[in-house]
């Protein structure tokens, strides 16, 4: 269910040590991800003048391969230096890139820019000076490609150091890093590529990828392709959502209770006190609590009434509100999953470390696997793994659509799914679905375009 490895610059470290340690010198890694850039980016900008930043590190090394690749390939390069390089493997590739080198102060601008100046494992921000030097660069040149990371970008948390220029293209190696696709850093990533190395990159943190779903089979019928009862509350449009939602993302059967809100035909209404009833039917396959609940005396009997069922849950909006910080959610003899916004996430869970580390501890903690939603959305387990979206239609940011979300991952939940894989397919569909419905869409357009969202995961 799960995508590319994403590795922490600690990570990379170490599997760059272990292709050294196993033969592979770091002169060799070298030239494998220079050449991958400049392939990457002369694919990307076609043969344009270069301005390169090469950086006093390896970065920079990777940089003069750049220089001396695309020069071999015809293209007019420069380089600019920051300095002189600081290691064995950087001053190699710049003696064999063997040009002259401008100081970075002094560099005159060139069509396609390219960073190399800083990559992974960048911890401080860069000097007044650099900083506002690269912008300039960058403002004045009509393409810029960033290698590895932009620098001032922080590696591993999606934080900026300094403040960063949009990319349009950036070359990585081997493998993700989580700032990537954490923001504010992933913003100005531009067009992604991941260049193949030769290092092998394993982690309990990946990219959510494209997910696998079964298509239901001759011995099928509407309660094994899974029975979701969505409960609704105060505010019923935000429960129609999340049933039609389910109905659309692959369940069978989808109950709601009350009365109000416009919702699909095949959707089944049932009344609220019939609550306790349909909590008895050993056939629910998932309960979703929260989207528009409320927050009175009666909104957390319901809530109390779910918690104590037997079903997997999905626990969203107004159930998360009523129940604050809250552990031992590992007790239940069915899985839970929150669905939280940061709102939400930081008064049940507080907010400490990296988006990712905050998601892994809540998880941790209470035992329930969180999909910490936003523009960057996280979804943790309590066994640590853990998985970033990639970047999603910012279109999404309306009322409603984290409803959409509740509705999908409790479909993909009574379906069969194992609760990690529930939400990670769920926030993926629910992304696909955005892309399909385009620009100023709002929350019911995604109804719609998730069939051909599933149809593309079958």
């Amino acid at each position: 269910m799960t995508g590319r490895p994403i590795l922490t610059a600690a990570e990379m470290r170490d599997a760059e040590a272990r292709a050294i340690a196993a033969g592979t010198p770091v002169e060799v890694l070298m030239e494998r991800a220079g050449r991958a850039a400049a392939e990457a980016i002369r694919r990307f900008a076609g043969p344009v003048p270069a301005l390169i930043l090469c950086g006093p590190g390896n970065n920079g090394g990777d940089g003069y391969v750049i220089a001396r690749v695309l020069a071999d390939r015809g293209v007019s390069v420069r380089v600019a230096a920051l300095g002189e390089p600081s290691t064995p493997a950087a001053r190699a590739a710049r003696d064999a890139w063997g040009g002259t080198a401008e100081t970075l102060d002094h560099a005159e601008p060139a069509t396609l820019l390219i960073d190399a100046l800083f990559g992974t494992g960048l911890r401080r921000p860069l000097d007044a000076d650099v900083a506002d030097r690269l912008a300039a660069l960058a403002a004045s040149a009509r393409l810029r490609a960033a290698i590895d990371l932009p620098s001032g970008a922080a590696s591993d948390d999606g934080a900026l150091l300094s403040p960063v220029p949009d990319f349009d293209l950036t070359v990585t190696f081997a493998t993700l890093k989580p700032s990537h696709l954490l923001q504010p850093v992933a913003r100005h990533m531009g067009r992604l590529v991941i260049a193949d190395i030769g290092i092998a990159a394993a982690s309990d943190l990946s990219e959510i990828g494209r997910p696998l779903l079964r298509e239901p089979g001759p011995d099928d019928h509407k309660y094994r392709r899974g029975l979701v009862l969505v409960v609704g509350g105060a505010m019923p449009g935000a429960a129609a959502l999340a049933a039609g939602a389910a109905l659309r993302g692959g369940a069978g059967y989808v109950v709601l209770t009350g009365e109000d809100g416009a919702v699909p035909s095949a959707v089944v209404r049932r009344a609220r006190d019939d609550l306790d009833a349909l909590l008895a039917d050993e056939r629910v396959g998932a309960v979703l609590v929260g989207p528009g609940l409320g927050r009175d005396a009666a909104a957390r009997r319901t809530l109390e009434a779910v918690l104590a069922s037997p079903h997997p849950i999905v626990l969203d909006g107004d159930a998360l509100w009523l129940l604050g910080e809250n552990q031992g959610f590992d007790k239940r003899p069915a899985p839970t999953i929150a669905t939280p916004h940061e709102g939400e996430f930081r008064r049940a869970f507080g907010a400490e470390g990296s988006k990712v580390e905050a998601a892994r501890a809540a998880a941790a903690r209470s035992g329930m696997v969180v999909a910490y939603k936003g523009a960057d959305t996280v979804v943790a387990a309590p066994d640590g793994r853990a998985a970033i979206a990639a970047p999603a239609p910012h279109w999404l940011a309306t009322a409603g659509t984290g409803d959409v979300l509740g509705g999908l991952v409790a479909s993909r939940l009574a379906a069969g799914d194992a609760p990690f894989d529930a939400a990670c397919a769920a926030v993926w569909l629910h992304a696909r679905a955005a892309a399909l419905a385009g620009p100023a869409l709002i929350a019911d357009d995604l109804i719609g375009h998730l069939p051909a969202a599933v149809a593309e995961c079958l």
